[in-house]
């Protein structure tokens, strides 16, 4: 149980955050830094995305609650807008749209590099969704892990960026991209059916 809910949760986080993907965005976003400072930029970005992340998973139901939002009514309309970013990871939008955010600056390590493009609104809706699925705090601790190692595999690709982009080339960035966006796509559909499940309506 423990191992597929680690499977799961990776799986969720890795494909919606997209390590791979991020990797040439930062290489565009650091392309005037020194080495010291691309290496400065990444840890504070992924340190803030960790605790953008880690906020969302602890108060983000709790949120929810206090709004009158039931997590099965979450659980569907975040299922939706993992769906939606999944389309656009299958059709190259979603990385049109991150390039268009990715304009360089001083110090990119919050915006967008932290936020959006490390946590962003679907991140912060898988963090909701993989909580709120768990009932005991071994469960919850999971998941936090697995977001933590999600991230520090972001800061390994960031590090690695420059070589990443000259092995796989634009074609290969495109090619994970849209194999990404079909797990994402059938990972949206399932949190669908787990909301659907919850109201009462057998599936």
């Amino acid at each position: 149980m423990e191992l597929d809910l680690a499977i799961t949760a990776f799986v969720s986080l890795f494909v919606i955050i997209d390590p791979i993907g991020l990797a040439p965005l930062f290489v565009a976003v650091t392309k005037n830094n020194t080495k010291a400072e691309r290496r400065g930029i990444a840890i504070r970005a992924c340190l803030t995305g960790i605790v953008i992340l880690a906020i969302f998973g602890v108060a983000g139901e709790i949120v929810l609650s206090g709004i009158g939002i039931g997590m099965p009514a979450f659980r569907i309309s975040g299922g939706l807008l993992l769906f939606l970013t999944a389309i656009e990871m299958l059709f190259e939008k979603r990385t049109e749209r991150r390039e268009n955010q990715a304009e360089p600056a001083p110090d990119p390590s919050v915006f967008p590099l932290a936020m959006p493009l490390i946590a962003g609104p679907g991140a912060m809706t898988t963090m909701i969704l993989l909580t709120g699925q768990q009932t005991d705090v071994v469960g919850q601790a999971m998941v936090f892990g697995v977001m933590v190692s999600v991230i520090l595999l972001v800061f390994v690709l960031f590090m690695l960026s420059g070589v990443l982009k000259r092995l796989l080339g634009q074609t290969g960035i495109n090619l994970v991209s849209r194999l990404l966006g079909m797990f994402l796509a059938a990972l949206s559909v399932q949190f669908v059916i787990d909301g659907i499940r919850d109201i009462g309506l057998g599936i």
